[in-house]
């Protein structure tokens, strides 16, 4: 039995990375589950001109913003990188230029590693098609659906965090601390595993083993351990949807509905029994008002079956969906690797999908990944999009300049082309249907003519609209 080389620092264990290799770094965004140790070796020896594979950047002290100060990442490949509300010294240094910047949706991103680790070339995918992100890219029609061509990846090394492993390189990971690991495991002819614990061969029941240590070099144990109230500060600022006041129509007019009433009635669309992811930002507050209906949340990290946020000083710092946020366990949870969490939305088992939006045309098509300009991110929402389920947008209906979202076509880059299904807004509950926008429900204390005035496309009102329903 090979036994791997346990090195007794991140420094010994990042020795042999060299200027100008690939890097495939671990975790999702969250301040959790990043090789951090190996990240701060790999600073202080100053290696330099890296190209680093990684789902985004985040942010912070453990984040791969370890790497920024001294400018030692030459091209990102991410599916994320910058958003309004954070700004880092890695999106900075994008925005200059000095980082060359390759945006990849996230279900593609892991598959084009995993896709590397197999020995495969490639693969067809439905994500993308029609938007930016397939622009040159070999297109072909199978069974009367377009699909682009995406290359595999593959990297020097691979630097992730597992929960433990044996002196024969296998790894368990703890909830949703997986995602890439497993996938960036397989991609690179090197990797490093960071752990929290090294036990002895055979302590690890084979039946959890989820990378087998053919595909892991050396293991360090980290010293690196993330206190719950500095995350539970971090998500707060950052994460969660804190501004519950509803906005002004207009000058001396009405109030929309606030945000956790957005999730309310976003939440009344769902049906019993039915698999929902639910997008970044405000359908997040969407977990809050589904318990007893029978719907099962879903999320790009690797859970399938997470409660609401849980009650301070309840925590588990390893139990976060796709947004980052603390989440809570059920019964029926289950933990899987990113590369099962979008096979299942691809392959149209998520069934319902909540998304933010900066735009959503009449004829459903969606943006919410890049303002004009650049940066933002495209996260999962393209690969979720892709499967075929019903997407609901929820979105204030106008910008804070009063420009509305709801527009006749969009002039940000496309998401997704003809996905959007329903509209939930501050203002009303609106379907597309037929390539036009049909106003079902109405917030309360908002007239027809008010919703009318807010949207920047034609607007038919259904004959039985009424007043907002939240059950």
């Amino acid at each position: 039995m090979p036994t791997k080389q346990i090195c007794e620092t991140a420094m010994e264990a990042v020795a042999d990375v060299r200027d100008g290799d690939s890097l495939l770094v671990h975790s999702f965004g969250p301040p959790q589950a990043w090789p951090t140790d190996c990240l701060l070796a790999l600073a202080e020896r100053g290696v330099k001109d890296l190209t680093v594979v990684c789902n985004t950047p985040a942010g912070g002290p453990t984040s791969l913003n370890i790497l920024a100060p001294k400018k030692q990442i030459r091209k990102l490949v991410c599916s994320y990188v910058a958003s309004p509300t954070l700004v880092t010294e890695i999106s900075e240094q994008v925005k200059a230029g000095e980082i060359e910047l390759e945006m990849v949706p996230q279900g593609t991103l892991i598959e084009r590693v995993r896709a590397g680790g197999a020995g495969l070339a490639g693969f067809y995918t439905p994500t993308g098609v029609g938007t930016e992100t397939a622009r040159g890219k070999e297109e072909r029609e199978f069974d009367g659906k377009r699909y682009v061509f995406e290359r595999a990846i593959r990297a020097d090394w691979a630097l992730l965090q597992a929960h433990a492993a044996d002196h024969a390189g296998n790894l368990v990971y703890r909830r949703g601390m997986r995602n890439f690991a497993p996938g960036f495991a397989m991609g690179a002819r090197h990797t490093i595993a960071e752990v929290k614990e090294i036990v002895p061969t055979g302590s690890i029941d084979p039946e959890n083993v989820v990378t087998p240590g053919i595909f892991v070099d050396r293991i360090v144990k980290t010293t690196t351990h993330i206190d719950v109230g500095v995350l539970r500060f971090i998500l707060s600022s950052v994460g969660r949807v804190n501004n519950m006041e509803g906005r002004s129509v207009r000058d001396g007019g009405p109030t929309g509905l606030p945000a956790d009433l957005m999730a309310m009635k976003a939440a009344a669309l769902l049906r019993d029994g039915e698999y929902v992811n639910l997008g970044i930002g405000l359908p997040t507050l969407v977990s809050n008002y589904v318990e007893g209906r029978g719907v099962t949340l879903h999320a790009e990290n690797g859970i399938l079956g997470y409660g609401p946020f849980p009650p301070e000083g309840e925590e588990d710092v390893d139990l976060y969906n796709a947004s980052g946020q603390l989440v809570t366990a059920l019964p029926e949870t289950a933990y899987f690797d990113s590369t099962v969490s979008f096979a299942m939305a691809r392959s149209g088992r998520v069934s319902t999908v909540i998304l933010g939006a900066f735009q959503v045309a009449r004829n459903g098509d969606l943006a919410n990944w890049s303002l004009p300009g650049g940066g933002g991110g495209i996260g999962g929402a393209m690969d979720l999009a892709a499967g075929g389920a019903r997407v609901i947008a929820m979105l204030y209906q106008l910008e804070r300049g009063g420009r509305s979202k709801l527009v006749e076509t969009l002039d940000y880059p496309a998401t997704a082309l003809g996905c959007v299904t329903s509209v939930v807004t501050d203002l009303a509950w609106i379907d597309v249907v037929d390539g036009d926008f049909l106003l079902r429900e109405i917030a309360p204390g908002v007239t027809a003519d008010d919703v009318r005035a807010a949207t920047g496309a034609p607007l038919r009102v259904a004959s039985d609209c009424r007043e907002m329903q939240f059950g």
